[in-house]
């Protein structure tokens, strides 16, 4: 059987891989364990390593990092925590594959410790773009990466262009599309039910994180987001940001206009309840990339905000404001446009069944030895 180990960092990551993992664990052929780390332990982001442990699948390890001030500095200490923590588990738990997403620190430790033990890595939506820090880290883990499972024939050609084998890079869809649709089991009227809105008014979903760069104007940033959602009068669910640097003035922020009744904070939302949201909202704005990748799946208008996301693919359901000085005028536009088609540039709903069979089914008798690129 062979051994597959998941690294999950954050409520996102795991949210998008919940039915992958599900996949795995079941599979007769491939053997699965799970390392925790990150935002997952604290409980100022919800302690949602907790759903982890509720979800039934095998936790191998929890992988703890520092507190502190939300800050680059700190992020950066947290990398090197986390490449020991990491280095410990692997070497005790010896997987033949290590298996990662995305663009965050906590996989990029992963990837490091792993290719110096010497274990194959698969990489998750490898090659797509953002623009800022996230989109280095995220080609820093393709470039120790073996095996890439990317969302898009775009990303796929990107990777080839940056050397990587061709007959190595797998386009299989995003695995947040998985079960999507399915996953929204509340309606809008028990939506906003459940946290006194009028489901007759208009509803939007706020999801703004930092961005290193912009830290210190972070705070300002989400200000006029929520501004602009006041002036035109929508009924808006937030949920609190990522642990980045600029999270901090975010959250202070959020926390002063739940208090003024403003908007209705959360500091997490299951899975199925975030999806409701997303599906049953008139426009979701901020900076997530589920706006940009999953929202599509609902028609659901998404206006995104500033450079977090600037270079990644879009669905027709995203309008672009670059400066918050724009956000006005852009959500006023969704919430008078038409809700979209439904059609995902990012997949079909069936990313899980595609990875599970190249991870049973991948030759990884030739993975030692240094990788080379093939440009």
């Amino acid at each position: 059987m062979r051994r597959i180990c998941y690294i999950t960092g954050t409520r996102a990551d795991f949210g998008l891989m919940r039915s992958t993992l599900d996949l795995i664990h079941r599979s007769k052929a491939l053997d699965l364990s799970i390392l925790i780390t990150g935002m997952h332990l604290s409980r100022e982001h919800g302690y949602t390593a907790g759903e982890i442990e509720a979800s039934g699948l095998p936790i191998f390890r929890t992988i703890p990092v520092a507190a502190g001030v939300p800050s680059g500095a700190l992020m950066a200490k947290h990398l090197g925590e986390m490449v020991i923590g990491f280095t410990d588990a692997l070497s005790e738990l010896k997987p033949d594959l290590v298996l990662v997403l995305g663009d965050r620190g906590e996989m990029l430790a992963g990837a490091l410790a792993s290719v110096h033990l010497n274990i194959p890595v698969a990489h998750i939506h490898g090659g797509e773009r953002s623009g800022t820090v996230d989109e280095s880290i995220r080609h820093a883990i393709s470039k120790f990466s073996h095996f890439h499972f990317v969302a898009t024939n775009e990303s796929r050609t990107r990777l080839v262009r940056m050397g990587e084998r061709e007959d190595r890079v797998w386009t299989v869809g995003a695995p947040g599309l998985d079960g999507l649709r399915e996953l929204a089991t509340l309606d809008r009227e028990a939506l906003c039910c459940s946290v006194g809105f009028n489901p007759e008014g208009s509803l939007a979903l706020l999801v703004y994180h930092p961005v290193i760069q912009e830290a210190e104007q972070s705070g300002a940033y989400a200000a006029a987001i929520v501004d602009a959602l006041v002036r035109l009068g929508v009924q808006t669910v937030a949920v609190k940001p990522n642990s980045d640097a600029g999270s901090l003035a975010v959250r202070s922020v959020l926390e002063d206009r739940a208090r003024a009744k403003q908007i209705h904070l959360a500091i997490h939302l299951p899975r199925p309840e975030f999806i409701s949201w997303m599906a049953a909202v008139d426009v979701m704005t901020g900076n997530s990339s589920s706006g940009i990748i999953e929202a599509a799946t609902f028609g659901t208008p998404v206006v995104n905000i500033g450079s977090r996301q600037n270079l990644r693919e879009r669905n027709a359901n995203v309008a672009d404001a670059m400066n918050v000085g724009e956000t006005g005028t852009a959500l006023l536009r969704a919430l008078k446009g038409p809700r979209f088609d439904g059609r995902n540039v990012y997949g079909d709903g069936k990313s899980g069944l595609r990875i599970v069979k190249l991870l049973e089914e991948i030759d990884l008798t030739q993975m030692t030895g240094a990788k080379a690129n093939v440009y």
